[in-house]
């Protein structure tokens, strides 16, 4: 009797919560059948009373039923995968993906195995993330387990695999239309580079720079002068090199010819091998405070690039200001990160919390402000999202409480449905937990919650102890409620409206406020309208005086409801109200 009264809960509350327009009513119809049929094999003890427990049960299973009814009306809108340099990007760090062979390191192997995951090559699935790009972290070899120190530009770190092992990854991706891109790193190599090696012998043994006997020497920063604490003896010499990061990171000297073609023949062999573009590190660092000289580097690294593969993709890492770093578009370079809006300080974050005195109309101001803001320095710019990387603590961490699934769901929106390429990192999706040392930040994609299973990795050595709080994929990929369920959804949006990635955008300031954000993306003369409620209430926001393509905003215009957490939608012409964290796309 009590399973019979939770489904008769579970029909009142479908009732009472689902969704706007035709959605709503179908899911309404569905419950009321539900309702006839447990009311007509239930007659025989209707005076029995139900408990609390048995009421928190039907509540929470007709929430699941609303979320799941809304995800699947977003699994049925047909995606528009164009093929272009817009993309949703998914940052690996092989180490830590998915191992293969048993020794506790991910490799190329393990990674393939997984592309299915993240992108099957088939439009009319929902079983896998949709991205469409993958960006690497290092792959070449290292004495480091982050391998941001390179020791051989031309080869895969043994313990990811061997060089077939990259091209058969990079020969399955091309089959699921990823574009793959990869680290490079450029700013120094290891202390242990052969280049490195063969300069400070070169020293000791001669005591003197003469590049003629070794080219090396010019590869570097040397000098008898300790400049600063950046720079570093070499042994048994009088002499110094520079090493921003630390001294088994020397920098390298950028301007010098000989390493440029070095680069140069780097670059070209990568394309070669079918990568689709880099990533490129630590730009602001190729000459540090002299952004003028970094653009002309930048510059010089583009067009050298794009002349052997013109589709090549580039995207820099400069972490600095908006005020800076839009000057560095004007080297040529696709996109820059968008620091902007990323880690628990950001405008995302921010925004979510209304923290630090931003809010809903902060985010969209910002968002609508930023075409003005880098196409004059390149008018074919793509900006370059993200909410987290490597560098910095799992979003999972930024909220608590109540609200803090609804709040850590509704930024991955935020995120994704931002202009340009928008890049995920790995684990994201799964809520993975992580932060403090670098270590904690890169800990192994969380595939189960049994660290035996096939497939897991151990995680870098110095990782600290920590338990995840939203599950493994294991738990979470059958979960309507889940953040990984959400994720999917909100990349499945993304992949149907190419306005999202490719619009213009308009902030309507007036139908906005603290809590709603609404945004028009106009693209090939169509428009978008994503509403935004960035608060924990229920929220009715006036549309009166908006219209989409030229009507107004009815249930008819509603394509899209992402549901944070479960709750009403309704849409009238005039007013459309949204749940607490929801999100309504318009057309």
């Amino acid at each position: 009797m009590k399973k019979i009264i939770a489904y008769m809960l579970i029909a009142v509350l479908c009732i009472s919560l689902c969704g706007c327009g035709g959605n709503g009513k179908q899911t309404e119809e569905t419950a009321l059948e539900t309702d006839e049929q447990t009311t007509e094999e239930g007659t025989e003890n209707t005076e029995e009373t139900v408990s609390a427990e048995d009421a928190d049960n039907g509540q929470e299973a007709a929430k699941l039923q609303i979320l799941s009814e809304a995800a699947k009306e977003i699994n049925a809108l047909p995606v528009q995968v164009l093929d272009d340099k817009y993309r949703t990007f998914y940052e690996v760090f092989v180490y830590s993906y998915c191992d293969s062979d048993g020794d506790g390191i991910g490799d190329f192997s393990g990674l393939t195995s997984k592309l299915d995951y993240i992108n099957d090559g088939n439009d009319t699935t929902n079983t896998d993330l949709g991205c469409n790009g993958i960006w690497l972290m290092p792959i070449m070899p290292s004495p480091t387990y982050h391998k941001y120190d390179v020791t051989d530009y031309y080869a895969i770190d043994p313990a990811y695999g061997t060089l077939d092992d990259f091209k058969q990854f990079i020969t399955e991706c091309d089959a699921r239309g990823i574009n793959v891109i990869i680290d490079m790193v450029l700013n120094h190599t290891s202390s242990e580079h052969p280049w490195f090696l063969d300069a400070c012998k070169y020293l000791q043994e001669n005591g003197e720079l003469n590049e003629t006997e070794c080219p090396s020497l010019g590869y570097y920063n040397f000098t008898k002068e300790k400049i600063s604490d950046c720079y570093y003896e070499v042994p048994g010499t009088e002499w110094y090199y520079e090493g921003r990061f630390w001294s088994g990171m020397p920098d390298l000297n950028l301007a010098n010819e000989n390493l440029r073609q070095e680069l140069q023949n780097i670059a070209y062999y990568w394309l070669d091998m079918g990568v689709s573009g880099f990533r490129l590190d630590a730009v602001k660092e190729f000459y540090s405070d002299q952004t003028e000289a970094n653009v002309a580097f930048l510059t010089w690294y583009n067009d050298m690039v794009k002349s052997h593969k013109e589709d090549a993709y580039l995207v820099g890492e400069a972490w600095v200001s908006i005020s800076t770093y839009k000057q560095y578009y004007e080297s040529g370079i696709d996109s820059f990160f968008n620091f902007r809006f990323a880690d628990q300080d950001g405008l995302i974050t921010s925004a979510v919390k209304g923290a630090m005195g931003e809010n809903a109309s902060t985010y969209g101001k910002v968002v609508a402000s930023l075409e003005e803001t880098f196409a004059p320095h390149n008018a074919n710019y793509i900006d370059a999202p993200f909410y987290t990387n490597h560098d910095m603590g799992r979003s999972a961490g930024y909220y608590w409480g109540d609200y803090g699934m609804a709040q850590a769901k509704m930024s991955s929106a935020l995120n994704l449905f931002m202009n340009g390429n928008a890049f995920l990192y790995y684990g994201e999706e799964l809520g993975m937990k992580g932060h403090g040392i670098d270590e904690n930040k890169r800990a192994p994609m969380q595939w189960s919650s049994d660290a035996e299973a096939e497939g897991m990795c151990d995680g870098p050595e110095a990782m600290e102890e920590m338990e995840m709080t939203y599950g493994s994929l294991e738990t979470q990929q059958n979960d309507a409620d889940s953040i990984y369920s959400y994720y999917k959804q909100v990349i499945h949006i993304r992949n149907a409206f190419p306005a999202i990635a490719r619009g213009t955008v308009e902030f309507l300031a007036d139908q906005s406020s603290e809590q709603i954000c609404i945004l028009r993306k106009t693209y090939e003369e169509k428009e978008l309208l994503l509403i935004y409620n960035m608060s924990p209430e229920e929220v009715t926001v006036d549309v009166s005086a908006v219209t989409v393509n030229g009507h107004g905003i009815d249930a008819d215009a509603v394509k899209a409801r992402l549901l944070a957490i479960a709750g009403s939608v309704t849409a009238d012409g005039s007013s459309v109200t949204l749940p607490a964290y929801g999100i309504v796309v318009a057309e």
